[in-house]
């Protein structure tokens, strides 16, 4: 586990790491460029670099947070990856199941394969479940995100890398925007933020914008229209 610079987490949590890229928004994948790096520093649990890679000995982790904590699972892979297997799935959700004191928050890019298992997965409260949505041409994970049995359903839109004109909001209970940052940063226009943003306004959905991102994310910021948006669920150990 680690402290996370993440905005809308606190911590994150890797029981696999590694994965490899099926979509436009993958294009300039963060968890690559860090396991590379992690890679060349000899940290043990990047040895295989960006190889998928699962952890057994991460299970353990959570059990020992004294206090609540709100974690983004799998920051460096994809849980629900087609080579993870269900059963290792089912560990995680286990721990997860075993910690309502934390708050997890798990994202796909594998919708298809969310659907698959959710029946097969213990969905208690504090498992935030949330989907990665770059651009029109992979909307349908929206509707795969729908179907699972999550208690909190959440949508990623980033890198937002074209305008999303008419999301289907019904189900969903927070959107997160944010553009690509780093020297390759493909550009996002403010009309597209500002769009989703009402749209969610009109669907009473917490709206949270991470940031602008480009070449220097720190200083692009995150405000739009001066003000900060940091909407999102009720946290329920935060009440």
């Amino acid at each position: 586990m680690a402290q996370s610079s993440i905005e809308w987490t606190e911590m994150t949590w890797n029981p696999t790491t590694g994965c490899d890229k099926i979509s436009a928004g993958c294009k300039f994948c963060y968890a690559e460029v860090m396991s590379r790096r992690l890679h060349a520093m000899g940290v043990e649990k990047y040895q295989h670099n960006f190889k998928l890679t699962v952890h057994e000995e991460a299970l353990k982790v959570p059990y020992s947070w004294k206090r609540p904590k709100l974690v983004f699972v799998n920051s460096m892979s994809d849980l629900f990856h087609k080579s993870i297997p269900l059963s290792f799935i089912q560990k995680v959700f286990g721990v997860m199941n075993d910690c309502p004191q934390h708050t997890f928050q798990v994202l796909t890019k594998r919708a298809d394969m969310l659907a698959k298992y959710s029946e097969h997965l213990n969905w208690t409260p504090n498992i935030w479940m949330g989907v990665s949505v770059e651009n029109n041409k992979v909307i349908e994970r929206i509707n795969f995100l729908r179907t699972s049995n999550a208690q909190i359903k959440f949508l990623s839109l980033e890198p937002l890398l074209g305008p999303l004109s008419n999301l289907n909001l019904n189900g969903i209970d927070w959107v997160i925007v944010g553009g690509e940052s780093g020297p390759k940063a493909r550009p996002m226009r403010k009309e597209w933020v500002l769009e989703i943003r009402d749209q969610c306004e009109t669907a009473n959905v917490p709206f949270f914008f991470k940031q602008w991102g480009g070449k220097n994310k720190k200083k692009s910021g995150r405000i739009l229209d001066n003000k900060i948006y940091d909407q999102m669920p009720p946290i329920a150990w935060a009440n």
